[in-house]
């Protein structure tokens, strides 16, 4: 098959950049398994893999799909309907009561629930890109890993469990002042802050790290900071929203939504950094790919994802976080 994929953010992944480092790790396990991929993004863009189309906003979709392609992939809401078989990958949360496209595959079974819908494709990652682990490297702190500017991804609640568990945390994702949500800082010098890391600092940072500490108050869609800091052997301490259950199993950390029990699962020490790194492994890009193929062939032979348009309907915007 020749597949298209487009979006609207430049590639390869810089810093954070999580649907940028999904697409493009598709896009080559597509290539390795013998098909072509062609990436319609922005100007600035480049790949070793597969040829890049500079994305113009003041031309049509039509106007940009270049002959022979055999499925669309968007990764956002095109907006329209096109004539070539296509389909959108919802990667975040959609807005309340808003449609989308009837080809709309979601990222893990939770998301996909939410909207009412059964199509869904798990998110994976070229574990290959991100090294060996070294299993000999002390282990001195925790970690958060997110845009900590977000409330909903509860930064403070991370820095509340590690002070209750007495163990430092290091933010990845945020800084000490943040302005961004009204003046926030953070007096604690048990808390270091690394900004928005990427590439080998950030996969240094993660492979020091005893355990993720992630007490978000949302539905999370799926959780790239999840398997990324499993990969490198750090268990997970999280709110059991959204898709955290169909990736953390309890020999890979603790779900619950209540700061108490966070911190006695962050101050147990009790789970094996392998059984992490094991289950991270599980969500490959080859196994992403051959998932996506399954949903292709499904399209081009002429079948719809959904009768109607999946709706988002009914969304908790903050979700419980007790003491």
């Amino acid at each position: 098959m020749h597949i298209l994929i487009i979006n609207r953010s430049p590639i390869p992944v810089y810093a954070y950049g999580g649907t940028e480092r999904v697409i493009w790790d598709l896009g080559r396990a597509l290539v390795k398994a013998g098909h072509r991929v062609s990436y319609l993004v922005p100007s600035g863009s480049h790949c070793d893999f597969a040829p890049v189309i500079p994305l113009r906003e003041d031309l049509s979709w039509e106007q940009q799909i270049p002959d022979g392609i055999d499925i669309v992939h968007f990764q956002f809401n095109p907006g329209v309907t096109i004539n070539a078989p296509h389909l959108m990958t919802q990667h975040g949360n959609s807005q309340e009561n808003v449609p989308l496209p009837l080809n709309t595959v979601f990222v893990s079974r939770n998301h996909a629930q939410r909207h009412g819908s059964e199509a869904f494709v798990y998110n994976g990652l070229d574990w290959s890109g991100y090294g060996n682990v070294d299993w000999q490297q002390s282990r001195d702190y925790f970690h958060f890993l997110g845009k900590a500017a977000w409330r909903v991804k509860n930064v403070q609640g991370a820095i509340d469990v590690t002070g209750d568990a007495g163990v430092p945390l290091a933010v990845l994702g945020g800084d000490r002042l943040n302005l961004k949500r009204g003046f926030r800082y953070t007096w604690s010098r048990r808390v270091s802050f690394h900004g928005m890391v990427g590439g080998a600092e950030k996969f240094r940072l993660l492979n020091g790290s005893r355990g993720l500490v992630f007490p978000v108050l949302w539905h999370e869609p799926f959780g790239l900071a999840v398997i990324e800091s499993m990969y490198f052997g750090a268990p997970v301490f999280a709110t059991p929203y959204g898709a955290l259950p169909e990736i953390v199993t309890p020999e890979c950390g603790v779900l619950a939504a209540s700061r108490t029990a966070l911190a006695e699962g962050v101050a147990s020490g009790k789970f094996d950094p392998q059984a992490s790194h094991a289950r991270a492994l599980v969500f490959n890009a080859d196994t992403m790919a051959a998932d996506y193929l399954a949903v292709y062939k499904k399209i081009c032979g002429g079948a719809s994802l959904h009768t109607t348009p999946p709706v988002l309907q009914g969304e908790i915007k903050h979700l419980p976080w007790t003491k």
